[in-house]
């Protein structure tokens, strides 16, 4: 077969499933009304390391790890093995009813032994949102088997996310999404973020209103169950909590009563430069929940993890426990965890990180020196984002129809780098960057370099 004849095959390929994927596909966060009109950016087909193709063999650094989740890189053929052999013995079984199998108790041994304090049970969902909605119910059920059934609320944090299910869209600080989650659930309350003073008490602060303490005063926290956050917010814009906010937060909740739920399903599994996202901080939640690095998207998985003081109380109860998913402890998804696990382990990724973090760092620095409309750059070892800002000293943002961040997204896509953007509110052009934990210096410097020119490129066009 020619060039030419290959090339032809391929753009045929790639209509076909371009056409099949508007018939037939609704996309998550995507624009319906312009997919069904133009179909899929890209038809992804392998990947490799912290590379992806596509149909038409165009090679990308995958700058986001997808969604936050391929910590181990692409193309892991251990986790293969261990997902064909699993599923030779057995590819699904059920936990319900009590019964169990070895790669889920496995597992949630690995799981209880790295884990921070006394985080040592877990209830197994299948990902992140149902993971959140889980630790949202067993919050509650905790306080009513404690004979507290009014304490039902939970708080959130604006620019938080929790995922996509009724309740935990609806615990999202995101506008869009909190609202498409079509509840309006009086239960779910959402509070001003990363105001470590005002959570201390300092009651004369001025945006003390509106912040977990005022929340908690004012509801009641003979009403509350629960404060959920993530140790560092991801898709509200990769904001880091201020020095003390972390224990400030526990603080609170042991003051009131109340229990602190860690969204660790961005930050888990070594993201951060440390094993899970609060270990930066040295704080201990009640309960935490997971999933994305768990596998390292190679199978969906997620969990609750809960200290012995939950657990405890849920063991003791003596009726059938109403909850519970189809595959909760899925066997294969499960032991593709227990391998990824290793990978991490064995290959120092979590030290990868945090040193690879330092150089992205280093890259940052470079383009904030370089170009004026880079600023506020911020990571914690692979878990990174900066701001694009038309006037950074005079804190004058882009207009909305200059769509900054989206244009440099784009501009890094034309390079062979795939990142996300956020600009869902006015003024905010925040990109992130978050490649898998295998990353290398060099691969480092590639990202870096295409930033460069897509900044440069942007820049050109004001």
């Amino acid at each position: 077969m020619t060039f030419k004849q290959e090339e032809l095959l391929t753009k045929t390929n790639f209509e076909e499933l371009s056409n099949l994927d508007k018939k037939h596909i609704i996309h998550p966060v995507a624009v319906p009304k312009v997919h069904a009109s133009v179909g899929p950016k890209i038809i992804f087909s392998e990947g490799k390391g912290v590379y992806v193709k596509d149909v038409h063999n165009r090679s990308y650094i995958d700058g986001v790890s997808m969604l936050w989740n391929v910590n181990v890189g692409h193309g892991r053929k251990e986790l293969a093995d261990v997902a064909h052999e699993q599923m030779m013995k057995m590819a699904y079984s059920s936990t319900f009813y009590g019964y169990g199998n070895e790669p889920a108790i496995r597992l949630a041994e690995k799981i209880a032994s790295i884990t921070p304090g006394d985080l040592n049970t877990i209830f197994y969902t299948s990902g992140g949102s149902e993971s959140n909605d889980t630790a949202f119910k067993l919050s509650r059920f905790y306080w009513e088997q404690k004979g507290f059934k009014n304490k039902r609320k939970i708080i959130s944090l604006r620019r938080g996310y929790h995922g996509v299910t009724v309740s935990a869209q609806r615990a999202t600080g995101i506008d869009a999404f909190r609202n498409f989650s079509g509840s309006s659930d009086p239960d779910i309350l959402n509070a001003k973020a990363h105001l470590t003073e005002c959570e201390l008490g300092d009651k004369s602060h001025p945006e003390f209103s509106g912040c977990i303490r005022s929340i908690i005063e004012s509801e009641g926290a003979e009403h509350v169950a629960a404060v959920i956050l993530e140790p560092i917010q991801g898709a509200g814009g990769v904001h880091l909590p201020p020095e003390g906010y972390l224990k400030a937060v526990r603080k609170l909740c042991d003051e009131f009563n109340i229990l602190l739920i860690a969204d660790e399903v961005i930050c888990g599994f070594g993201r951060t430069g440390e094993l899970f996202g609060v270990d930066n901080w040295d704080v201990v939640p009640d309960l935490m929940s997971i999933a994305k690095g768990v596998t390292s998207g190679y199978a969906h998985l997620g969990g609750v993890v809960m200290n012995n003081l939950v657990a405890d109380v849920i063991k003791d109860y003596d009726d059938v426990l109403p909850h519970g998913f189809t595959y909760s402890g899925h066997p294969t998804a499960c032991a593709v965890g227990l391998k990824n696990i290793e990978i991490i382990e064995n290959e120092r990724l979590v030290e990868n990180a945090r040193q690879m973090g330092i150089e992205l760092e280093k890259g940052f620095h470079y383009l904030n020196e370089k170009h004026e409309i880079f600023t506020n750059q911020r990571n914690v070892g692979l878990l990174a984002g900066f701001d694009l800002m038309k006037n950074p000293d005079h804190n004058i943002p882009f207009e909305q129809s200059a769509q900054a961040a989206v244009s440099v997204v784009d501009e890094c896509y034309k390079r062979g780098l795939l990142i996300r953007c956020f600009d869902f509110e006015p003024g905010m052009n925040i990109i992130a960057v978050a490649p898998p934990l295998t990353i290398t210096k060099l691969e480092i410097e590639k990202t870096i370099s295409i930033l460069d020119d897509a900044l440069a490129s942007f820049s050109q066009t004001l």
